[in-house]
């Protein structure tokens, strides 16, 4: 049992939390256990995340919130992914997003990318390892 004396030595320093504490991730997702284990993979990381889980709600918080990164679903209730990123575009915010889809044909990524997305990734063929590098490369 360790005394005054004779503390216990200090854990080692984590500087990837240090580095990823306090920034912010949406996450705009309908399907609630992926949104789940995103947000609480990227808080493991130190990130602080904000699930919706409908376009409409996404649309308004990634125009309101000051988010570092967005992650997008592109197949959501009451407003799409696409729509999202076309008025992101429109506004001209420059917080970077990554397409997490289930849509996997060229020409979905190729929009996406036009309207600004970075990334694209199909979410059945993408662990979210993955994600958390991607997103960890951007900010």
């Amino acid at each position: 049992m360790p005394t005054d004396k004779n503390p216990l030595p200090a854990a080692p320093e984590d500087k990837s939390v240090k580095a990823t504490a306090g920034k912010k991730i949406l996450i705009v997702e309908d399907e609630k256990p992926l949104a789940h284990a995103l947000a609480l993979k990227m808080g493991h990381e130190g990130y602080v995340t904000q699930i919706c889980n409908n376009g409409a709600e996404g649309l308004k918080e990634a125009l309101t919130g000051g988010y570092d990164i967005i992650l997008l679903d592109i197949i959501m209730p009451e407003v799409d992914g696409f729509t999202i990123l076309q008025e992101l575009q429109t506004k001209k915010t420059k917080t970077p997003v990554i397409v997490l889809s289930n849509l996997g044909q060229d020409e979905d990524r190729e929009r996406a990318k036009k309207l600004g997305a970075v990334d694209y990734f199909v979410k059945a063929n993408t662990p979210i390892a993955d994600i958390l590098k991607k997103v960890k490369e951007m900010i």
